[in-house]
């Protein structure tokens, strides 16, 4: 290290004022590599999402001092990266990073490195999400030539992205780079096209599965749901059982749903909801909206607005426990219950009271991408003070939900049913849905919410035709 060099400490972040720790994920760099200002150098795993940690300097990393699925206090060092002075900006050991970066590598499109790990080295490499497999079998690829960056080795949708865009399309026809592959262990060298067929063809008939539509009687299921994926463990030595890693996000979801269900006495409510006029409104304005803002005018944007109205007239809804004190919150903020491929997550739309019906279904439409996508940020995910969940999007039509600790209640919106319904003595079929309410009851009481209740049917209810959305 030349005088003019200096070791700057690259520490544990405070991602969020709740968080005191957080995991690495993995290192996205290694000792040796050149280091640019602002380029992510691990993945860290948080309780509420994953994020990249960005280095702060440029330079070339020198020293990792925590390892991969480590637990991190917030302000520990966790590597040191070699800053170059004034006089020199060389950083000679980090010479050969830059090049594998920029060099053109149309037959090793990405990190060749990451396909010579052996199977112990990745053990997650051979487990695909349906993500993964989709993109795969649209683009014809063989995943066992894409270098996975994921934990164990797992392949990404990142990583596929990656590859397609490095050129990995062309190189379908080639042996995968690591060692053993295909028998051969010589890049380049064309596939048989019997060696290629049941690849190509478990991925397709699996992600086919995938796509397979989802049959059921409500009105509003937009797509089709995304269903679990259940990744088996091999090499149990039984066919009669298999294991599921639990992710830290899975861990925190039971943490915080055992927390909710032990701390909180929660009792339950519903209400029945004619949605005739509601459904006439949005199927008149959902073509144009497409037209103009390029996404989906849900009837969830339109449920919420009726939420937040309500929530306006009875405030108590919008609080939390404090032992001595219940805090009543003025801001807003709607928690939106987001089912991603193993997960739930609840990214918030702040001050939704703020928005009309399509400023929501703008807001619902982003962050229900990124939720899926995982861009998440740790703010999406912070202040919710009240939690709506679609759960008619996937055909249910009474739903008891936990309540999202420590907020004092959670709604759910079932599914939209035709029913024939009394109406001044007469029969006539109607758009019908329930509304269920879980509730905090040291918060909140039976009237209370059977008001609150009221005025979100009611406030359903007096959409027409002619209502405004903007």
């Amino acid at each position: 290290m030349s005088d003019n060099t200096k070791l700057t400490d690259v520490v544990m972040p405070q991602l969020a004022e709740s968080l005191v720790s957080a995991t690495i994920g993995k290192w996205l760099k290694q000792p040796g590599d050149r280091v640019e200002e602002y380029e992510p150098i691990c993945d860290l795993i948080t309780d509420k999402v994953n994020a990249e940690l960005p280095s702060t300097v440029e330079g070339t990393l020198v020293e990792l001092l925590a390892e991969e699925g480590q637990v991190i206090s917030v302000g520990e060092v966790i590597a040191r990266i070699a800053v170059a002075g004034a006089a020199g900006s060389s950083a000679p050991a980090a010479g050969t990073a830059p090049q594998a970066a920029a060099a053109p590598a149309p037959a090793a499109p990405v990190r060749p490195a990451a396909l010579s790990l052996s199977a112990a080295d990745a053990p997650m490499r051979s487990r695909y999400s349906p993500a993964v497999q989709t993109l795969a079998a649209e683009h014809r690829i063989d995943l066992s030539a894409v270098p996975g960056t994921g934990l164990g080795g797992r392949i990404t949708r990142k990583d596929v992205l990656a590859y397609l865009e490095n050129g990995g399309a062309a190189a379908v026809q080639q042996v995968p780079a690591h060692p053993g592959a295909a028998g051969a262990g010589q890049a380049g060298r064309p596939v048989p096209e019997a060696q290629q067929q049941p690849v190509l063809q478990a991925i397709q008939a699996e992600a086919q599965e995938q796509l397979e539509p989802v049959r059921n009687s409500g009105l509003h299921l937009s797509e089709s749901p995304r269903i679990p994926t259940i990744e088996v463990e091999g090499g149990l030595g039984s066919s009669s059982e298999y294991l599921i890693d639990v992710t830290p996000i899975r861990n925190t979801i039971a943490t915080r749903m055992r927390q909710s269900v032990s701390e909180i006495p929660h009792a339950w409510t519903m209400i029945e909801v004619d949605v005739t006029n509601l459904v006439i409104l949005r199927n008149k304005v959902k073509d144009e909206f497409k037209r103009k803002e390029g996404i989906n005018l849900t009837y969830l944007a339109f449920m919420m607005k009726a939420v937040v109205s309500a929530i306006k007239d009875y405030p108590i809804m919008n609080s939390v426990w404090a032992v001595d004190k219940i805090i009543v919150k003025r801001d807003i903020n709607i928690a939106l219950a987001v089912g991603t491929e193993d997960s739930v997550m609840t990214p918030v739309i702040k001050k939704a009271d703020q928005k009309n019906i399509a400023g929501l279904a703008r807001e619902i439409d982003e962050l229900a991408q990124k939720t899926r996508e995982g861009k998440l940020r740790l703010d999406d995910m912070q202040g919710g003070t009240f939690t709506v969940n679609n759960t008619g999007s996937f055909g249910s039509i009474l739903s008891y939900p936990i309540i999202n600790y420590p907020q004092a209640a959670i709604l759910t919106f079932e599914s939209i049913v035709k029913k024939p319904v009394v109406i001044n003595d007469m029969i006539a079929v109607r758009s019908m849905a329930n509304i269920c309410l879980s509730l905090d009851h040291r918060i909140l009481d039976g009237v209370i919410c059977g008001r609150f209740l009221q005025r979100v049917k009611d406030n359903l209810e007096s959409y027409t035709p002619d209502t405004k959305i903007y």
